[in-house]
């Protein structure tokens, strides 16, 4: 019986990682660049493959290498996405929440996305 290495769960963390970056890029709440950082990094320790693949990646590896090279976000990019954020977490904390906990976490967490999004440098388009 073959055990999973630290190399095949990195792989697998990576893989994960990036799903969830993917959802991100259509569900404000969830941070995509995060994600994509972190499965940058499962697959610089376990596979050249999969690091050179999601680096160089058409959509994916733009988030990727504009915030490690620090060129930020268009300033529209950001103006959409804390609207996006803002009336996703509204919409949940309104209809969608009946935890006033939850509710708080929530709004708690769009105020840290909001305040990373506005330290992030504006590029022009």
């Amino acid at each position: 019986m073959k055990f999973i290495n630290k190399k095949h769960i990195l792989i697998i963390a990576g893989t994960i990682f990036v799903i969830l970056g993917i959802i991100g890029i259509f569900l404000p709440v969830l941070p995509t660049t995060p994600f994509l950082l972190l499965a940058a990094a499962c697959y610089f320790r376990s596979s050249d493959r999969f690091y050179r693949w999601l680096t160089n990646n058409r959509i994916l590896g733009s988030y990727i290498k504009n915030y490690l090279e620090g060129r930020g976000m268009p300033m529209k990019s950001k103006i959409i996405t804390l609207l996006l954020l803002w009336l996703t977490i509204i919409l949940t904390v309104i209809f969608g929440i009946q935890n006033n906990i939850i509710r708080i976490i929530l709004v708690i967490i769009a105020l840290g996305v909001t305040l990373h999004i506005s330290k992030l440098k504006t590029r022009n388009q």
